[in-house]
């Protein structure tokens, strides 16, 4: 061979091994992301035979991340980020504090020093965005509420480990006087303390300004500019290299991680019509990289650490799936979430992954980490990768084993809940004849806009709390809670209404909606909206009611529907 083909040998083993590994997997039960990191075992140093390119394979990893989380952006808007925020932001920086408080205690019990042990609690506190948006999207989780949260959650993370690696060189001498970094550098003092979190934050907010600025007018333009070509082939070209362009320029510029980059240009890509087409065409290279992610995992992991360690790896792996789990859990249950909520968050935190790697090498190559916390780190990851899944699927049995066992669960499911019923002081007269929304996500909010202008009377049914408390706040009625539940519909006065428009929930879950609708009104109309062809044709089958697709248009089509139902407007409420 005249030439060098390491990439090419490094793709091809990576994607063939994993291919049969994971379809071994699936055949056995278990998800197929096993089969990945097995693969990535297998083309590792810490086995015999063919070594893949280590560096070729974290860098190929990077593009799936880049990819993934820009197509994350492009489902999920600046106002859905905002709208989670008083959970998200307690929650992730309350849960980071336990989580490295737990690592911290566990590595000074060790005999650890100071930095070493600060350096291995931060590890365990982050989880993997890649692994969390997986397991959403398979259980198409990511567009509800406890998903938004979720991913809300980890944003919020990622932007506290992007601080946690600048600061973490200049700290090191205080941290571990002993450190390597100690004579060449010294101590940080003071005020070179402040300069640096005062530089990070404002690389981060300028990001954020030019994105918010530039990025959501230049970028919808240029994809409508690029659709008008008619040529697919260039459009793919356009959504891959804003979506990579943008995450190196924002590491390049900025100090921002590529995922966050990604993330964040995909949001300003939405603004587009041409934003579901964009993320069905980004689509395949999206899997076909994000399955190298999980090879260049199992690449890294080195199995002689379970034979030499398997107390100190089981007690990483507790800490992580345990320990995480439960702090995340008490938190959403403080902030009066349901329970399934709570589960939810708390098993997608259960892992660990990219940034946990970065600050093990980090804290390694600053002298802070022993090459032990690396491999135990490694561990912890490869593990509650393999067992997220598992957690994933155990959440519903898990949360009716825990309702039929514990009677203080079952007092907190049946806890008053202020925004599970209409305030009192509701007018009645706007609780006859009304509409009722389910759902105020993208389409929900256009409709709900364009049917206030019209005067009619809606009473909104959203999972998600925020949204439902800043609808109170601006006068409009809303209950919280899954409208699929029979209790909802009740609060929202379904037995009154003339209309019932779904634009929220699987064909499963309207389909328990209409049920439950129609036994209380017979008469009542109802409308939904539909994300798929193949969703609509169930829902047309099913004989539910009148289904729209299309989802630039669907607002407007829908709330001209209403219309034609209901000749004449309501008086406006003054």
């Amino acid at each position: 061979m005249l030439h060098d083909v390491s990439l090419i040998s490094t793709v091809a083993a990576g994607f063939g091994l994993a291919l049969i590994l994971g379809y071994g997997a699936h055949r056995l039960r278990m998800p197929p992301l096993v089969g990945y990191l097995v693969a990535g075992i297998a083309i590792g140093p810490a086995t015999p035979g063919f070594v893949a390119d280590m560096d070729l394979a974290a860098q190929l990893a990077e593009l799936g991340v880049m990819l993934l989380m820009f197509g994350v952006g492009l489902h999920f808007s600046m106002k859905d980020l905002l709208a989670v925020k008083r959970i998200a932001v307690p929650g992730a920086v309350v849960q980071i504090a336990v989580a490295t408080l737990l690592g911290y205690g566990l590595a000074r019990w060790w005999g650890w020093g100071s930095g070493g042990a600060l350096v291995f609690g931060l590890s365990l506190s982050v989880a993997s965005t890649v692994v969390l948006l997986r397991a959403l999207e398979a259980r198409a989780q990511l567009q509800t509420a406890n998903g938004s949260i979720a991913v809300g959650w980890l944003v919020v993370e990622d932007l506290v480990m992007v601080l946690v690696l600048v600061l973490l060189p200049p700290l090191s001498g205080l941290l571990d006087p002993s450190s390597a970094q100690t004579s060449s550098a010294g101590p940080a003092q003071g005020s070179g303390l402040l300069h640096t979190v005062g530089l990070t934050l404002a690389k981060v907010a300028a990001f954020i300004r030019l994105l918010l600025v530039v990025g959501r007018r230049l970028f919808p333009r240029l994809l409508w500019a690029v659709a008008g070509t008619g040529s697919r082939e260039l459009f793919t070209l356009c959504v891959v290299a804003v979506a990579v362009g943008v995450a190196f320029g924002a590491a390049a510029l900025f100090d921002v991680s590529f995922a966050l980059g990604a993330f964040f240009a995909g949001m300003m890509m939405r603004e587009s019509p041409y934003a579901h087409r964009a993320a069905d065409e980004s689509l395949p290279l999206r899997d076909a990289f994000a399955v190298l992610f999980f090879v260049s995992v199992g690449m890294l992991f080195d199995p002689k650490v379970l034979l030499e360690e398997p107390l100190r790896v089981l007690a990483v792996v507790a800490i992580i799936t345990v320990g995480k789990t439960l702090a995340a859990m008490g938190l959403v249950l403080l902030l009066r979430y349901p329970l399934n909520t709570a589960l939810v968050v708390g098993v997608s935190l259960a892992q660990i992954g990219e940034f946990s790697f970065i600050l093990a090498g980090l804290g390694l190559s600053l002298g802070l980490l022993p090459a032990e916390g690396q491999s135990l780190i490694l561990a912890g990851a490869l593990i509650s990768i393999a067992l997220n899944s598992l957690l994933f699927a155990a959440v519903e049995p898990g949360k009716a084993w825990i309702l039929r066992k514990s009677a203080w669960a079952r007092r907190m499911e049946m806890r008053a809940d202020p925004l599970a019923e209409l305030p009192a002081h509701t007018d009645e007269s706007k609780l006859s004849g009304q509409l009722v929304l389910v759902g105020y996500g993208r389409v929900g909010r256009s409709l709900h806009a364009r049917l206030l202008a019209q005067g009619r009377h809606l009473v909104v049914a959203e999972q998600d709390r925020v949204l439902v408390e800043s609808l109170r706040q601006s006068g409009q009625a809303a209950v919280a809670g899954d409208a699929s539940d029979p209790a909802v519909l009740i609060q929202a006065h379904i037995a009154r209404a003339a209309l019932l428009l779904i634009t929220a929930g699987d064909s499963l879950q309207a389909r328990q909606m209409v049920e439950t609708a129609r036994q209380l009104n017979p008469e009542l109309r109802v409308l939904l909206c539909a994300r798929s062809e193949e969703e609509a044709a169930l829902l047309r089958e099913a004989g539910l009611g009148e289904v729209f697709l299309a989802e630039h248009s669907l607002a407007a089509s829908l709330a001209q529907r209403v219309g034609e139902l209901m000749p004449g407007k309501q008086a406006a409420s003054a």
